[in-house]
């Protein structure tokens, strides 16, 4: 098993989905929490549920899946990768305001990884940067 284990994690792809994963069980967790414990507010619980998701993810994506180093460029790229995907699936959110909240945000978090893996492969994580110079 440990064997499967090892040959499935060599995928980018793979990892991918278990952080992605990991981060989206983060995000639902905060955001119902919020929902719950403070107020029915979709917007709200989808942002804090959406920033501590960030601040997991952006460390495990540059660490474990791409493998590159963590840096304040490729921080500022991911950012806006992540919080425009959370504008376009919020927007989303609200075009079906008349239904279930807690449904709402899984609508959200299922919507973000597919167009983040996308745009951080092609972009955030490209091999084509620049090197970044130490200062």
């Amino acid at each position: 098993m440990a064997q499967l284990l090892d040959r499935l994690l060599q995928y980018r792809l793979i990892r991918f989905a278990l952080t992605g994963g990991i981060a989206t069980a983060i995000h639902i967790a905060v955001a119902f929490v919020y929902l719950h414990m403070v107020q029915d507010n979709v917007f709200l619980a989808n942002v804090f549920g959406f920033s501590l998701a960030f601040i997991f993810s952006y460390f495990a994506q540059t660490l474990l899946v791409f493998k590159k180093p963590v840096n304040w460029s490729n921080a500022l790229r991911f950012f806006m990768v992540q919080f425009g995907a959370l504008l376009v699936a919020q927007g989303i959110s609200e075009i079906f305001s008349d239904i279930n909240s807690y449904l709402r945000v899984i609508m959200v978090v299922f919507i973000l990884p597919i167009v983040t893996y996308i745009i951080h492969k092609l972009w955030t994580f490209s091999d084509s940067q620049p090197p970044q110079h130490k200062s």
